[in-house]
């Protein structure tokens, strides 16, 4: 096993040692989602928790990890008898992100179940993380389905399996601590109010300290063990704090005065649902307890404030998070109450003394994906250039998808063949079976009966006969916009509508799993303006900041989205793409624009490419400019007030059905190519 970087060796980021310690003293808080850019050791900060947890007694043999002083009464192992059972050092699970459900949950035998009526099972990495720690890295880019199995988990405190009439259910309470990169996209609402705290991290800028961070990773790496030997002291003085703190908390009182300043802050920032004032009233008693007091004081309900509610500010995933300090301030001024006017003693940056430390080498991240590029203007652009105008609000938009049924990766746009979703037929299992089709495994087995010597009522199984069931769900897709930004958009109150409508879009996108990318054009040329992205909220910020002015260099914008499209098929090739067109349809620049905006329009029908082209013309009098690009595109148009949700019932379905009365199959029909 290899040698942990210490965790007293880590430099600075007072906030998450603090979170993570809090949770060590506490494991009811509820866990840490840790964020920040990549290279500022979140992950070898998380993984030096582990050596600091104090032990925990299990059942001897048991593969569950039952408490001997109460063993769970349905664990599959048991029934156990109390006794003291043995100790051994609380574990840190690690869970993948290409983790598979039956990795994650456990795995039954199916064949011996079904042939012997044996319940064979095996433990997954929720048996293995109960009373310890689950860990997963960059846990935005988990899957759906294990993001739902982690959330019944973590609400039932127990994991099950249900497969063909065989049950199997055990205890499954851990600390669950997550490490992200906001700019590969955002959790789910769900997921990330099950994140106790919360903490953000960034790279100093502090040339002494990038200086120290770096000295001291060379030195580990040059010899983990003996750089684990200088900080021993330091680590068993910390893990000794961690006891005693433990001990110290069913003491903490927790008195009115900050209860009611609790409740009184986390209704003055408007947070969901009451788990914000457990975590909150969770934190600060931790807080007393690791600065050594009985009693809860108004700073560790302002600092269990920064660090519970700012995930839970968010309304939209363009929001970033955050909690105005002047307000908190306020709150907890307001609600002052008499057993708060004395000073506390001094304590350590972070509550605590802060550990000296360091971690890996952070990296220059420079220009990110998620930092907004100035609205500058661009050489050869023409003239007319005006500033860039706020987008409009956003709205729920008609759903948009690709035809036909594709296998890309687990989302809610286009149907596509998923391991979760309805059963549509079988097919003979590829590799592990996975998915029994019961019905069909019988089929296949009940012909063979007689020449097998079946004598009895069991049916004689073979492996040949298993059948994995094949099913159908929502896959997400690659959502291209292609918008607009030259002189003939340039009115506010058209182009803040246009933004508004591209924002909304982005939103259903966040909603419906998807990656993202975003191609502007005006003047001479067009640009990527953000490369495909699972972050909706860099694109947003993109977007906002879009100026506008200049020719219409629509062909332009076709072909780099071309470009862009072409590598992303090298890079992903089950992903499927819907370009979305924002334009009012209109060509300016060079010789016969709007001919060579077809020939491009036509290159994208040529290979199936599914297209919507939203049409932002205005006025009396229109041209129909965006129209006949649709039909280049071999896509559909629709105007800026049919996308919205409320205009016309089934956009989709209404344009396929109308296509496929006049013979054409719909759209389906139109772009078969593109299943």
């Amino acid at each position: 096993m290899s040698t942990p970087f210490p965790f007293t060796a880590v430099v600075g980021m007072d906030d998450l040692r603090l979170a993570l310690l809090l949770n060590a003293v506490s494991p009811a808080v509820g866990g840490v989602l840790v964020r920040g850019e990549k290279g500022t050791a979140k992950s070898t900060a998380v993984r030096a928790l582990s050596a600091l947890m104090p032990e925990v007694g299990v059942v001897a043999g048991c593969r569950f990890s039952c408490d001997p002083a109460s063993p769970d009464p349905r664990c599959p192992d048991g029934p156990h008898e109390s006794g003291p059972g043995t100790a051994r050092p609380a574990r840190m699970v690690e869970l993948p992100v290409g983790a598979s459900e039956d990795r994650l949950v456990g795995a039954l035998d199916i064949e011996r179940a079904l042939s012997e009526g044996v319940k064979a099972f095996e433990p997954g990495l929720l048996a293995d993380a109960h009373r310890g720690v689950l860990y997963v890295d960059e846990v935005n880019l988990l899957h759906d389905h294990l993001v739902d199995l982690l959330l019944d988990a973590a609400a039932m405190g127990a994991s099950y399996v249900e497969r063909e009439g065989v049950s199997v259910r055990h205890a499954a309470r851990f600390l669950l601590v997550g490490t992200m990169n906001p700019e590969e996209g955002e959790l789910r609402p769900q997921l990330l109010d099950r994140f106790g705290l919360t903490v953000e991290v960034a790279a100093s800028r502090e040339p002494g300290t990038r200086v120290e961070v770096v000295r001291r990773r060379l030195a580990y790496d040059d010899d983990p063990a003996g750089f684990a030997g200088r900080w021993a002291d330091e680590e068993r003085a910390l893990r000794e704090r961690i006891v005693a703190a433990r001990a110290l908390l069913p003491e903490v009182r927790l008195g009115d005065a900050a209860l009611l300043q609790i409740a009184a802050t986390c209704a003055a920032f408007e947070v969901d649902g009451m788990r914000a004032d457990i975590v909150m009233a969770r934190t600060a008693t931790a807080l007393a307890a690791w600065a050594g007091r009985t009693d809860v004081l108004a700073e560790d309900v302002r600092q269990a404030a920064l660090l519970a509610l700012p995930h839970r500010r968010r309304r939209n995933p363009f929001d970033a998070p955050g909690l105005d300090e002047d307000k908190l301030d306020d709150t907890l001024e307001e609600f002052k109450g008499e057993d708060d006017d004395h000073d506390p003693e001094p304590d350590g940056p972070g509550g605590g003394p802060a550990p000296e430390g360091g971690a890996d080498a952070p990296e220059d991240s420079g220009s990110e994906e998620g930092d907004a590029p100035a609205a500058s203007p661009r050489p050869g652009g023409g003239g007319g250039e005006q500033a860039a105008v706020g987008a409009g609000e956003p709205y729920r938009t008609k759903m948009l998808s690709v035809p036909g049924l594709g296998e890309g990766a687990a989302g809610r746009r286009s149907r596509a063949r998923t391991e979760h979703g309805r059963t549509t037929g079988s097919r003979r299992p590829r590799g592990a079976l996975t998915k029994l089709h019961l019905a069909a495994t019988v089929q296949a087995a009940a012909p063979h009966q007689r020449a097998r010597g079946r004598s009895g009522p069991g049916l004689v199984l073979r492996k040949d006969d298993l059948r994995q069931a094949t099913r159908e769900g929502r896959e997400g897709n690659l959502v291209l916009f292609v918008v607009d930004a030259s002189g003939s958009m340039a009115a506010k109150r058209r182009m803040s509508a246009v933004k508004g409508a591209v924002l909304s879009l982005l939103l259903d996108a966040y909603q419906r799993r998807d990656k993202v990318g975003l191609v502007t054009f005006r003047g001479k040329d067009a640009e990527v303006a953000l490369p495909p992205t699972s972050s909706v909220d860099a694109a947003a910020a993109r977007l906002e900041s879009l100026p506008t002015g200049g020719r219409t260099p629509l062909a332009a914008g076709l072909l780099k989205a071309h470009d862009v499209l072409r590598v992303e098929r090298l890079r992903d090739p089950a992903r499927r793409p819907l370009l979305v067109v924002v334009t009012d349809g209109r060509a300016t620049g060079g010789a016969d624009p709007v001919a060579l905006a077809a020939r491009a329009a036509r290159l994208h029908a040529s290979e199936g490419t599914a297209s919507v082209v939203v049409d932002c013309e205005s006025g009396i009098v229109r041209l129909g400019l965006a129209g006949t690009l649709a039909g280049d595109l071999d896509g559909t148009c629709v105007t800026l007030d049919e996308l919205r949700a409320d205009s016309i019932a089934g956009l989709v379905r209404d344009v396929q059905g109308a296509q496929g009365a006049q013979g054409t199959q719909g759209v389906q029909g139109n772009r078969r190519r593109a299943a």
